[in-house]
């Protein structure tokens, strides 16, 4: 199966670069504004970085900071939250949720875990 990477579009790097370009001019205000320019680094961290690795022992978790793997025999099941969020639900109860994911991306997700996530049902 191998392994497939769920990361946020590359074009959403486009209003960080908006966001730098507008903090700019207020960061070199004083010394102490220079601060400013750490938003928009770490909006480009989160986008580079925040994501979902699903491969043959399980699924990775990434953050800005971190990463959480979950081995597949700890996986019990997705649970798709009210706004179309999904969640990683573990063998100990707990849910971890997957960042870039929706509800659209259900069938994709069991596709790629190699039938370990079941495809959602198809409508009549």
């Amino acid at each position: 199966m191998g392994t497939a990477s769920f990361r946020m579009n590359r074009v959403a790097l486009l209003p960080v670069l908006l966001l730098t370009v507008c903090v700019v001019p207020l960061a070199f205000a004083a010394t102490w504004t220079l601060v400013f320019l750490l938003v928009p680094v770490l909006a480009a961290t989160w986008v580079l970085r925040v994501g979902v690795d699903v491969g043959d022992d399980g699924v990775t978790v990434r953050s800005p900071a971190a990463a959480r793997h979950v081995r597949w025999g700890e996986v019990a099941g997705i649970r798709v939250a009210e706004r179309g969020d999904l969640w990683l639900v573990t063998t100990r109860g707990t849910e971890v949720r997957l960042p870039v994911l929706r509800a659209r991306d259900l069938p994709r997700l069991a596709d790629v875990s190699g039938g370990r996530i079941p495809a959602p049902a198809q409508p009549r």
